[in-house]
């Protein structure tokens, strides 16, 4: 992972805020949000770890009537252990609550309820059974993604959606751990992997996989394979030149200027070419007393010596 840093210009569309969410991953939020709004499905949205906000503003746009968003970070906060204070040190030390509020109010009017705090916290401050979504992406340590999914499983409604990010990164195997074992011996059932997160659900993931499996075998830009694993289907996603879906630009975004028009070529008119002298009387009898194969001679002659 590189330092993305943050800047204090206003962005004007989602690519414009720091952060690491691929276009594969927006895709999939997107359809796997509306996939829940034409359900029917109800309850709240919750973000464990914001940075600056690319993601939490993806899922701010479907929020529905009535529903809450919450947003848990430490910013600039003392983190609970040495541990998460060096990684908070290391990989997020240009992250400000006021830099991620700045980015999130360019593309919406309000902000989500925002905890300054560790994602321990989450627990006390967000009713169990309340939530649709939640998008894991705090401490890669294994004790506090061990806890954030545990109050994941508390906090999600039956059938909603749970995302681990960076769950097979090299440089994170704490996810990794806390996330198979969740699959393992906490009752989390994979619904797919892409190559940054693990969508998971302790509902059945049998009838959005089918689902999903439809809507990904008539994309050009995703490879698919699926594999079977300790019982449990693993779909697997990866981009091949994929683009982010579409997404309203800020209230800030400025229309690119128009590219200038290429110079029209010079070209030179008949009336700027200097005008021929006129043949002189002599030249005009000889050229119509002259046979033409003698005419014809006279040109080569005269080509020869100019």
């Amino acid at each position: 992972m590189t330092n993305a840093q943050a800047t204090d210009t206003y962005p004007g569309e989602l690519a414009d805020v720091p952060g690491w969410f691929p276009p594969l991953d927006q895709m999939l939020f997107t359809w796997f949000l509306e996939r829940q709004q034409k359900q029917g499905m109800r309850g709240d949205l919750l973000e464990l770890g914001v940075y600056m906000g690319k993601s939490a503003i993806l899922l701010g746009h479907h929020l529905q009537d009535g529903e809450q968003f919450t947003v848990c970070d430490l910013f600039e906060g003392d983190a609970p252990d040495e541990a998460n204070k060096a990684e908070s040190t290391k990989s997020y030390a240009s992250l400000t609550q006021q830099a991620f509020e700045r980015n999130y109010l360019s593309f919406h009017d309000t902000l989500p309820t925002v905890i300054a705090a560790p994602s321990s916290v989450v627990a006390d401050k967000v009713a169990p059974d309340s939530c649709r979504f939640v998008h894991i992406d705090a401490s890669h340590l294994y004790e506090h993604v061990h806890g954030d999914i545990g109050a994941a499983h508390d906090i999600l409604v039956p059938e909603g959606i749970v995302v681990l990010d960076d769950f097979r990164s090299e440089h994170t195997p704490g996810v990794s751990v806390a996330a198979w074992e969740a699959v393992l011996n906490r009752g989390l059932r994979p619904v797919c992997l892409s190559t940054q997160k693990l969508y998971g659900t302790w509902g059945d993931p049998e009838p959005l996989q089918e689902e999903l499996l439809e809507m990904l075998r008539q994309r050009t830009d995703c490879g698919l394979s699926v594999q079977e694993a300790a019982g449990h289907r693993l779909v697997r996603a990866r981009s091949k030149g994929m683009k982010p879906p579409p997404f309203p630009p800020s209230r800030h975004y400025m229309e690119p200027a128009p590219a200038p028009a290429p110079a029209p070529k010079a070209t030179e008119s008949r009336a700027a070419r200097p005008a021929r002298p006129a043949p002189s009387r002599a030249r005009r009898l000889a050229k119509d007393l002259l046979p033409p194969v003698v005419t014809r001679a006279v040109r080569r002659a005269r080509a020869k010596r100019g």
